[in-house]
């Protein structure tokens, strides 16, 4: 089994944050890898990452890092693949990490999901593979279904819930 999806992140300390993303792409059945790089303090093993991770079969890389949140924007300036940056909470309420992997000069883009929402990267990641394997197309729509049934039961739920004045 080879991965077509890579997990990077700048410390092992950012590991309950990514394991959102492992997990959704475990649930899709797609194969990852997950390995700690420091843009600031491993650069040469992310240049040597970034520029073999296409010919090593990776279609999409998932980059998540704190504070200056290098890390996703680097990759991205070194491969042609997309990259979906996770900006962590590590300081400032994760203002700091976000507004670093959004503001990417022109040509280098960097999908940006939410702070601390590795899940939607993996999501994010699995809807790009699913544009060439039905397969995960598959999985992706039984969960989207799986999502609409939750609302559907809140809903449901929310009817036995009594006040004076609600009216529904």
């Amino acid at each position: 089994m080879e991965p077509k999806v890579s997990i990077i992140m700048g410390s092992t300390s950012d590991m309950p944050v990514m394991e959102g993303a492992a997990k959704i792409l475990n649930d899709f059945r797609i194969p990852f890898e997950i390995y700690a790089l420091s843009a600031h303090r491993t650069p040469e093993e992310v240049e040597k990452f970034a520029r073999n991770a296409a010919s090593r079969g990776i279609k999409v890389i998932i980059a998540g890092a704190g504070m200056a949140a290098h890390l996703p924007g680097v990759i991205a300036a070194m491969t042609t693949l997309p990259v979906i940056g996770v900006p962590i909470k590590a300081s400032l309420e994760g203002l700091d990490s976000i507004l670093s992997i959004l503001q990417m000069p022109s040509g280098v883009p960097v999908a940006t999901v939410g702070i601390n929402a590795a899940q939607n990267a993996g999501i994010l990641a699995a809807q790009i593979i699913a544009t060439g394997e039905p397969e995960v197309a598959e999985e992706i729509k039984k969960f989207k279904e799986g999502l609409k049934k939750k609302v559907v039961q809140a809903n449901e739920e929310l009817k036995n819930v009594k006040y004076p004045y609600k009216t529904n």
